[in-house]
């Protein structure tokens, strides 16, 4: 059972690395689209993700064309705060690809409206709060989306 957890363009070091991290505890695979707000040599990914970092399954993509055209025919699903889905409204899949854009700006607009039926977002319940932090948002995703496939296991 694992994900693969898709970050495009990520700006802040520290969430990738706790994000890597993430992916290892979670058995997913961490796939970074570039361009980073960051060299991934950063002292700051690998202390978020400490001494895991090395042991993440990590796939490296030059452009958002680059990782389509590896992983066509992939079962996606975005994430933003303008999805029209509620994320726990998904049929995960195992080896699913789970799309998160950059914190400063989410998702490029052309892939939200491109994907429409397949963008979904977590509730905020505050008028103040505009998105969650990205490695909280990917955490509440994936691990809904392990709770989803072991209940569908029994």
């Amino acid at each position: 059972m694992g994900f693969n957890i898709v970050l495009i363009e990520p700006e802040i070091p520290m969430n990738t690395g706790n994000i890597g991290r993430l992916s290892l505890a979670s058995g997913s695979k961490l796939h970074l689209v570039k361009p980073f707000g960051f060299e991934l040599d950063d002292k700051r990914v690998k202390r978020a993700g400490l001494d895991y970092w090395k042991h993440v399954s990590l796939f490296i993509y030059e452009s958002i064309d680059d990782f389509y055209a590896k992983n066509e025919g992939g079962n996606f699903a975005y994430f933003s705060s303008h999805g029209t889905y509620d994320y726990c409204a998904i049929d995960y899949k195992d080896d699913m690809f789970l799309i998160f854009g950059k914190e400063s700006s989410g998702l490029p607009e052309s892939i939200v409206t491109e994907n429409a039926d397949l963008v979904y977002n977590i509730p905020i319940y505050s008028p103040h709060i505009r998105s969650l932090n990205l490695a909280n948002a990917v955490s509440i995703v994936v691990y809904e989306g392990i709770r989803n496939l072991k209940t569908n296991i029994r």
